[in-house]
């Protein structure tokens, strides 16, 4: 218990769950050996610490530890970052360079979202772990390599191998050892425990008086999911320190910061070994389903409209059908709604006794209307692309448009990685 105290003090860590301690006892367990691990949890829960104690206590503490984070590489570029290039080997390869197994001889290298590297190069380091042994990119030479590999990843790592994106041998090379980082809303405990330390870190940064919070407040944060975890927690604290003028926090101020219901959902996989771990496919899966489920209002709505018009407005709505028209047609949209809109409803209150008021589609041309039965069945019988992949496409395109062909910043607009944004580039036949 000593022991695991002053881990948690040389290293910053806050919190006495069960399950955290229980990871940090792992990691301190296995770093005078040289076995792999491999670090499971959700993106922000501090998965960054246990390579750091695995190499602080180990007999390589005093030789290179190197952060790699394998997806923000370029999948064109990663077996050269990783193992290095000779002379020439490719174009701009205008020098012979060292990769990071070379300069991380006799050290520790963390190789942070290991699910997202290529197939290509789990190959090449199935081989390091295996054998000791590389080959840079152009070269025939093989070298030997004394590293000490901990990988990380919020990939459900058995979905990967289910759909070939990672190779079973690899996973099961690297999970030697597995240690499974719980989420923030899992440690209920700790949040209050967590905001005072970065109230406190803050307010001596920022030179200002430290937050605190009210007994409603603390019992907002603890039943909050706070899907982006520690690191959600640790921006939203800092935020709260520059801006609020009271220093005294209470639950509606929080629900400012943080609406309870502005959390989104999130498939959620069991892991090998009791841990959790978001499957980021299905973020744009729940994105893909929020834009059909717009695209069957719609559609509905489309339908309703074709009704009323032809029983010139004196059609008995449903509750549903009531319900279909406010939830689209709010005030808020009513009072910007201009003629030029796709979707316009008339609501000219001076006409109520003469005239029966329905929704009107309306061309985004003013010269054209729909103002008949043939023409919104005309427009309803068109057919409408359903496929994912050009969704995603057009997504892509527009990215890339928007950030002027610059994909570092598309990546960013889009929440995928740079490597995926390549990736998908290239499948989609998009280069310039």
């Amino acid at each position: 218990m000593a022991e695991l105290q002053s881990i948690k003090a040389r290293f910053g860590i806050i919190g006495n769950f069960p399950a955290l301690n229980r990871a940090l006892e792992k990691a301190i367990q296995v770093a005078p050996t040289d076995i792999s691990v491999l670090v499971m949890g959700e993106s922000g829960v501090g998965k960054e610490f246990i390579p750091k104690i695995i190499h602080g206590e180990s007999r390589r503490k005093h030789q290179p530890y190197i952060v790699v984070n394998c997806g923000a590489i370029p999948e064109g570029t990663i077996d050269s970052e990783l193992f290095g290039h000779e002379k020439g080997a490719f174009t701009g390869a205008t020098s012979t360079r060292k990769g990071y197994f070379e300069v991380a001889d006799g050290g520790t290298i963390f190789l942070d979202e290991v699910g997202e590297l290529p197939l290509q190069t789990q190959v090449r380091l199935l081989r390091v772990l295996e054998s000791g042994e590389f080959m840079k990119v152009g070269s025939s030479q093989v070298q030997k390599t004394n590293v000490r590999i901990v990988a990380a990843t919020n990939v459900n790592m058995m979905k990967a191998i289910t759909d070939n994106r990672f190779r079973e041998d690899l996973y099961y090379r690297l999970n030697t050892v597995q240690i499974d980082m719980p989420a923030l809303r899992e440690r209920k405990g700790d949040i209050h425990l967590l905001f005072r330390k970065f109230a406190i870190d803050f307010a001596e940064k920022y030179r200002m008086p430290e937050l605190k919070l009210t007994d409603d407040a603390v019992s907002y944060l603890e039943n909050y999911a706070f899907p982006g975890n520690v690191r959600q927690l640790r921006n939203l604290v800092e935020q709260m320190t520059v801006v609020e003028q009271n220093r005294e926090v209470n639950s509606t101020k929080l629900a400012e910061y943080i609406p309870m219901n502005a959390n989104l959902p999130a498939v959620i996989s069991k892991t090998t070994g009791g841990g959790t771990s978001a499957d980021f496919g299905s973020e744009r899966d729940i994105m893909y389903k929020i834009l059909f489920d717009m695209r069957s209002d719609i559609n509905d709505l489309k339908s309703l409209t074709s009704e009323l018009i032809k029983n010139k407005g004196n059609t008995d709505l449903s509750l549903q059908e009531k319900n279909l028209i406010n939830r689209i047609y709010t005030p808020e949209t009513q009072q910007s709604a201009s003629p030029n809109s796709l979707l316009y409803f008339e609501n000219n209150q001076n006409h109520q006794q003469n005239q029966v008021h329905h929704p009107m589609i309306v061309s985004e041309n003013e010269d054209h209307h729909y103002n008949d039965v043939e023409d919104i069945e005309l427009e309803e019988s068109r057919p409408e692309s359903l496929s994912l992949q050009n969704n995603e496409k057009d997504l892509i395109i527009k990215a890339l448009e928007k950030h002027k062909g610059r994909r570092n910043k598309a990546a960013d607009e889009l929440g995928i990685s740079q490597r995926t944004l390549y990736r998908k580039i290239k499948q989609y036949n998009l280069e310039e």
